[in-house]
């Protein structure tokens, strides 16, 4: 069975599920709540609060056990459930700067575990992973629109995610690899700026989920100057992301510059309003780079 994830430092995205926090609450007991998942002599459950920031995410098992996680929602949500041993097969993506360098260390991470036995909502599961295959973000995100892609000579695609906003440059429907890179401009950045400001200027501590409920502009009556603050250092952060990729030489008005990831979803409002960009495309589909990475496996096996 094929599975791709997408291990973001905010969310964790499969083809087929809800998003969910990149967070864990380990515990000895079983904890009160039916979302549990137990893995050897631990259970666990998503927590609010994701994890920190981590370069690389194979430091420890806590990105391994949200990979249980989205295997076992996944095998649900496609019914496939079996009893006895499954066979996985994981397409799984790293930013395009990182990839070079971390692609087989992040592929073997999930390698060579043998059977892997865990129970989630009380159903047991085994499952033998049998194939790794990892893809470049933001190109397995563009690829989901690859028939518009491909008739352009030149776009670029950025992909604001959560720690991390990544720029790689597609000509005629092909990643160039050489145009491409991270820069630590993600949203979670952005959080930090929005709850610092308006700690200090009006002694209220925000959540990212009130934040982000905020910038999607959803009706939710925050105290204060809240709603204010926010607009204004959303709208300033997206200005100094795309300023700082114009001092990279990179052009944002010609050719079409194409958004991906949950922050250009949130941030959608202040990326028109800048000014500074010719022409935005938008993919709304928060798990685009995991239906990327399914489609690439696909296309990468056939024949073989």
């Amino acid at each position: 069975m094929l599975i791709s994830i997408d291990h973001g430092n905010k969310q964790i995205k499969t083809a087929h599920c809800e998003p969910f926090t990149s967070g864990l609450m380990e515990t000895d007991v079983r904890p009160f709540g039916t979302n549990v998942l137990q893995y050897r002599d631990k259970f666990y459950q998503i927590a609010e609060q994701r994890i920190p920031y981590r370069r690389d995410k194979t430091e420890d098992d806590r990105f391994f056990v949200l990979t249980l996680f989205a295997i076992a929602q996944e095998i649900e949500a496609q019914d496939c459930y079996q009893q006895g041993v499954m066979r996985v097969q994981l397409a799984v993506g790293l930013p395009p700067a990182h990839y070079g360098t971390q692609n087989q260390i992040f592929t073997r991470y999930f390698q060579n575990r043998g059977t892997v036995t865990f129970s989630y909502r009380g159903k047991p599961y085994g499952i033998f992973i049998d194939d790794v295959a990892c893809y470049p973000q933001s190109y397995a995100a563009a690829v989901t629109i690859l028939p518009t892609l491909s008739a352009i000579p030149r776009a670029l695609v950025l992909d604001i995610g959560g720690y991390t906003a990544d720029y790689l440059q597609i000509r005629n429907g092909a990643g160039d690899l050489s145009v491409c890179d991270s820069l630590e401009n993600g949203v979670i950045l952005l959080y930090n700026r929005i709850i610092s400001k308006v700690r200090s200027e009006q002694d209220i501590l925000l959540s990212e989920q009130e934040i982000d409920t905020c910038l999607l502009d959803r009706q939710m009556k925050l105290p204060g100057n809240c709603a204010t603050a926010i607009e204004r250092i959303a709208q300033e952060f997206v200005s100094d992301l795309l300023s700082g990729l114009r001092e990279r030489q990179l052009e944002l008005r010609s050719g079409p510059l194409v958004f991906v990831g949950g922050g250009s979803i949130l941030l959608r409002r202040q990326i028109q309003q800048s000014g500074k960009v010719a022409q935005p495309l938008f993919i709304d589909d928060i798990r685009a780079n995991a239906r990327g990475y399914e489609r690439l496996y696909i296309l990468s096996h056939n024949g073989r």
